[in-house]
């Protein structure tokens, strides 16, 4: 495969600590706003320029815009999610998920996930590990904030990965990684919390705080 360098380009013009810290998981997403091939091709070559191990690029993705497919594929997804919840908690589809429970809003996008307007999945090839994936995963979600392009990070239940593999032929030398969908969002980016950095960082040893937890 040819190598080439790549410029940034003039879509991308958000600050970077915008981006950053208005990001949020994104799992409304509008079906009638469409994502164009130029804005694809934007987020896909940032998850390209991502660091990498020993720059052997084993990062590969399967963009999924056909609307048959994607819906075919949310089904899946949807069995999925569940089969996730049955191993953690006993649940079944159509059981009410308590009140307080944080995966609330992840039920929303197994049942809303086949009308996403694209959904990418991130593999690898050549038995390159996760860590070699995931920085470009996350430049690919930036660079769609930078768009005003909603995105969220999801993975599949090992029961619908020989389903998917043959929906989409791919090869038995590709590992799976996550599942992207991306859609103009029904509802705004903004500010999320987080716990602070001063509980969740240790200084020289563990659980000696750092300099600014006063």
């Amino acid at each position: 495969m040819e190598m080439v360098r790549l410029n940034p380009p003039a879509e991308l013009n958000m600050p970077i600590g915008e981006a950053m810290f208005s990001q949020r998981a994104i799992r409304r997403l509008d079906p009638d706003r469409p994502i164009t091939d130029k804005q694809l091709k934007i987020v896909l070559d940032a998850a390209s320029k991502a660091p990498n191990g020993a720059n052997r690029q084993g990062a590969r993705f399967l963009v999924i815009r056909d609307r048959e497919s994607i819906a075919a594929f949310g089904e899946l997804y949807h069995e999925a999610w569940w089969a996730k919840r049955k191993d953690e908690y006993g649940w079944t589809p159509g059981q009410d998920i308590p009140a307080d429970s944080p995966f609330k809003m992840a039920a929303l996008l197994a049942d809303e996930l086949r009308q996403a307007p694209v959904v990418i999945l991130a593999f690898s090839t050549g038995g390159m590990a996760a860590n070699s994936v995931f920085p470009s995963v996350q430049n690919l979600l930036l660079s769609a904030r930078a768009l005003g392009i909603g995105s969220v990070l999801t993975t599949l239940h090992p029961t619908v990965m020989d389903l998917v593999n043959e929906m989409f032929g791919v090869p038995a030398d590709a590992d799976f990684h996550c599942c992207i969908p991306l859609g103009y969002p029904r509802g705004n980016f903004g500010s999320t919390q987080r716990y602070r950095t001063a509980d969740t960082t240790y200084w020289d040893r563990w659980d000696s705080p750092p300099p600014w937890a006063d």
